[in-house]
């Protein structure tokens, strides 16, 4: 008679460890798993996330992370800072994400080039309402992620300023995890982020004459 196989600890992606019981079906593991994750809810941790550089993909990894979230059934908040009558691909795509995501365009657009003929107290205006606004939600403890889209570069074009940026993070509660987007973070919202990502660019496109690609770059 062969020996009975010892049960062993196995630890998950997300760092819960469960027993594995030799014998056990696939649907008992998922079900073993499953209790482990509502066990860790209590002990959730909100992160605040920077995503930052030159580089193309800042929002593009801030909405992978939203759609991670929502898997999960979250409730997650996106605020843009600067993207206004411009249509966008992630626009159509986060109305199929509703109600577990909310979405807010509150930027009104491009500052002083392309097509923009707005007189710069507008632009202000928006960037104060969108502050307004984004510390009201995120202070409301509503939220498991809420993305502050291009905030950065409403602190580099002075439509709003660093300690602004600092009051928001001074109102997340702590189950909250923030994402912040834009070139150039302030060194003080860095210091106080849990993580940051530099996206640098190495090549792109554009510099070889190649206009913006629907469904890639917007």
């Amino acid at each position: 008679m062969a020996a009975e196989l010892p049960a062993r600890n196995v630890l998950l992606p997300n760092g819960h460890s469960v027993v594995d019981t030799p014998g056990s079906t696939q649907s008992e593991r998922d079900a073993v798993a499953e209790s482990a994750v509502e066990l860790r809810e209590s002990e959730v941790r909100g992160l605040v996330l920077v995503n930052t550089g030159d580089g193309k993909g800042k929002t593009t990894a801030a909405l992978g992370t939203i759609l991670r979230a929502v898997g999960y059934g979250h409730r997650c908040l996106i605020v843009q800072f600067i993207k206004g009558s411009w249509t966008y691909g992630e626009m159509k795509s986060i109305q199929r994400l509703e109600p577990e995501v909310e979405f807010h365009r509150m930027g009104k657009g491009f500052v002083g080039i392309i097509d923009d003929t707005l007189p710069r107290e507008e632009h202000e205006k928006a960037a104060r309402e969108a502050l307004h606004f984004a510390r009201e939600r995120l202070a409301s403890g509503e939220y498991r992620l809420v993305l502050l889209d291009e905030i950065f570069v409403a602190v580099q074009l002075n439509l709003i300023k660093t300690e602004d940026v600092l009051t928001l993070l001074d109102a997340r509660p702590s189950q909250t995890s923030l994402i912040l987007t834009g070139r150039g973070a302030p060194a003080e919202v860095i210091e106080r982020a849990d993580t940051v990502t530099e996206m640098r660019e190495i090549k792109h496109a554009y510099r070889k004459g190649i206009l913006a690609q629907r469904g890639v770059d917007y």
